[in-house]
């Protein structure tokens, strides 16, 4: 690990503080690196540098709305090789809350994610994207137990 020494005013260090203390990290460190790690994730998807990603989608929607149900569906259909899973909640008589679980090119799920989240009768939507790489080059392997699969290494 490197050690590097920063300068910043007592008042952003006190800022600082309070934040590594709410968000439970143990030092200034750890509060400093979760952050960069953050921003380094954010930089990339911004620039389109993450070919691969994993996310996850919530959105809340009035369940009553007959057509819902449906158009959500259809919109997963299309991309069931994005989902690897989903969980549905209802949370009152009137509102249900999906979660929806993805990877794959980052570039469909994004728009995945852009088209449920923008349908009309979805409130409060949000994706969250973390970029990765491919470990082995993307290459399948099996552990011995005939599963084949890819690693996903968090790009930060």
């Amino acid at each position: 690990m490197e050690r590097i020494t920063i300068s910043i005013e007592p008042e952003l260090a006190a800022v600082l503080d309070q934040l590594t203390e709410k968000n439970g990290y143990s030092s200034r460190s750890e509060a400093l690196r979760d952050l960069i790690r953050g921003w380094h994730s954010q930089e990339a998807l911004r620039h389109e540098e993450s070919e691969h990603c994993i996310a996850h989608i919530g959105y809340v929607y009035k369940h009553h709305d007959r057509t819902m149900a449906e158009r959500i569906a259809n919109i997963a259909h299309e991309h069931h090789h994005l989902t690897v899973s989903s969980m549905h909640l209802h949370l009152d008589h009137d509102n249900c809350l999906e979660v929806a679980f993805l990877r794959g090119l980052t570039q469909e799920v994004r728009q995945y994610a852009n088209r449920v989240v923008a349908l009309t009768g979805v409130r409060h939507g949000s994706v969250h994207i973390i970029p990765v790489t491919l470990d082995n080059g993307g290459k399948r392997h099996s552990h011995g137990d005939g599963l084949h699969h890819v690693h996903l290494q968090p790009s930060s």
